[in-house]
C-alpha cells in the first residue's frame, strides 16, 4: 500500500494511508444500504398513510415533482454528509475512511461538489470508470477525486494509546486549553503532532519545530503561553490526554 505524503500550508509534512479499493467498496455498500433503506421506509410510510394513492390523481408533472423532492436525501446524500461531516459518509465513518486534499488544504465544499458530480461517471454509468480509475492511480483515486484533487484515506491508527500519550495526567492536572479547542484534534492527529515533536528534538530540528507549533496554533486559533515551543506541544498532548481519558 502506497503513503499519501502531504506538506500542510505551515510546511508540516504528514502522511497518510490511502483506503483501498476494498474499503471503499464497503464504504460505497454500507452507504447504499443507508439509501434503500431510506426509499423502502419511505415506500411503506406514503402507501401506509394513503400519499401515495393521492399522489396519483394528481397530473404527471406534480407527481414527478412529489417523488423528486422524495428522492432528495438519495440524491445529495454523499455531496450534504461530506460537507458536514468533514469528508465522511456514514459508510465512511464505518470502515474510518476520509477525503483529504493532496496538497494540504481542508477540501471544501465546492471539493465535495466536484466529487459529487463526478459519481454520475465514476459510480451511476455501470461504476466502471471509478473503479478502473482507482485500481490503476497511486492513492486508488476516483476520477472525482483526480479532478477535486482528493483522497480517501484510512484513519485506522497502527497505534495504541501508548504511542499517543506523552505524560501521564493525575487527578489534580489544570488543562491549558478548552475542551472545545483540544478535541478539534482526532486520536490519528495528536498521535502526528507527537511524533514530529520527537522527530524535531531527536533532530534539534527547530525549524520544524517552529512549523509544528505554528500548525497546531492555527487549528487551536490560540497562541503559545508557554515559556517554550516544546512545552507548548507537550502540554496540548497531555490536555488531550486529559480530556479524551475523563
Amino acid at each position: 500500500m502506497s503513503r499519501l505524503y502531504i506538506t500542510t500550508t505551515q510546511n508540516v509534512p504528514l502522511f497518510f494511508t490511502p483506503a483501498s479499493v476494498g474499503e471503499r467498496m464497503l464504504g460505497y455498500l454500507t452507504d447504499m444500504l443507508i439509501k434503500i433503506s431510506y426509499l423502502v421506509s419511505m415506500y411503506y410510510i406514503l402507501k401506509y398513510t394513503g400519499i401515495m394513492k393521492l399522489v396519483d390523481m394528481w397530473d404527471r408533472w406534480s407527481e414527478m415533482a412529489f417523488y423528486f423532492v422524495v428522492m432528495l436525501p438519495v440524491i445529495f446524500y454523499s455531496l450534504v454528509s461530506e460537507s458536514l461531516m468533514e469528508g465522511r459518509t456514514f459508510g465512511k465513518m464505518l470502515m474510518k475512511m476520509r477525503v483529504v486534499k493532496i496538497d494540504g488544504y481542508q477540501a471544501s465544499f465546492g471539493d465535495y461538489f466536484i466529487r459529487w458530480i463526478f459519481r454520475l461517471v465514476d459510480i451511476d454509468m455501470g461504476a466502471v470508470a471509478g473503479l478502473l480509475s482507482m485500481l490503476m492511480s497511486k492513492h486508488t483515486q476516483r476520477l472525482g477525486d483526480m479532478a477535486a484533487g482528493t483522497a480517501v484515506v484510512t484513519e485506522k491508527s497502527k497505534y495504541n494509546i501508548s504511542h499517543t500519550i506523552l505524560m501521564d495526567v493525575g487527578d489534580g492536572y489544570q488543562p491549558v486549553f478548552s475542551r472545545a479547542q483540544i478535541l478539534r484534534f482526532s486520536d490519528n492527529d495528536m498521535r502526528i503532532v507527537k511524533e514530529n515533536m520527537l522527530e524535531a528534538l531527536k533532530n534539534r530540528d527547530s525549524d520544524l519545530m517552529a512549523r509544528l507549533c505554528a500548525k497546531v496554533e492555527s487549528v487551536l486559533q490560540a497562541g503559545n503561553p508557554l515559556p517554550s515551543q516544546q512545552e507548548y506541544i507537550a502540554k496540548v498532548i497531555a490536555d488531550y490526554n486529559y480530556y479524551t481519558g475523563e
